[in-house]
């Protein structure tokens, strides 16, 4: 007697699309919500020629501390739903801060002859976003842990 096949005792696994897809799906439709937004914010409060990006700056600023806040509120205080970060985290804040704007500032100010600008916007929104989740994120837990008490 031999011993029966253990693969086949085994339930189906399913291919990767389909266990891919949801993600897929909300992290594009939160990019798309979070992109509109950003792009609402650009057209309010455009960048003069060669003056500071400061549209892009504090979206970064705030977004990053969106994230901080973010973090802390499904991975601390409870479980989410398995998409909830991918959504909000990945798609609609991924899709509001912007690096690719913020590289593009800094060369066009570069280009254009405002270095002295673009170093300090390069500078400042590395300093100030790092600063942000950091300051969130210890906020976010502090007033949970006053709730808590």
């Amino acid at each position: 007697m031999t011993a029966p096949d253990t693969e086949s005792l085994r339930a189906p696994r399913q291919p990767a699309w389909r266990t891919q897809a949801p993600i897929v799906a909300v992290v594009a439709f939160g990019g798309a919500i979070g992109a509109t937004a950003r792009y609402a914010v650009s057209l309010w409060w455009p960048a003069q020629p060669g003056g500071f990006p400061w549209a892009t700056f504090w979206i970064n600023v705030v977004g990053c501390a969106m994230i901080g806040v973010l973090m802390v509120i499904i991975t601390e205080v409870r479980p989410a739903h398995r998409l909830v970060r991918p959504f909000v985290g990945t798609g609609v804040l991924g899709g509001f801060t912007t690096f690719s704007t913020y590289a593009v500032d800094i060369q066009q100010l570069v280009d254009s002859g405002h270095a002295r600008t673009g170093l300090a916007y390069l500078a400042a929104t590395l300093i100030a976003a790092l600063t942000a989740v950091r300051l969130a994120t210890a906020a976010t837990r502090r007033v949970l842990k006053r709730r808590q008490s």
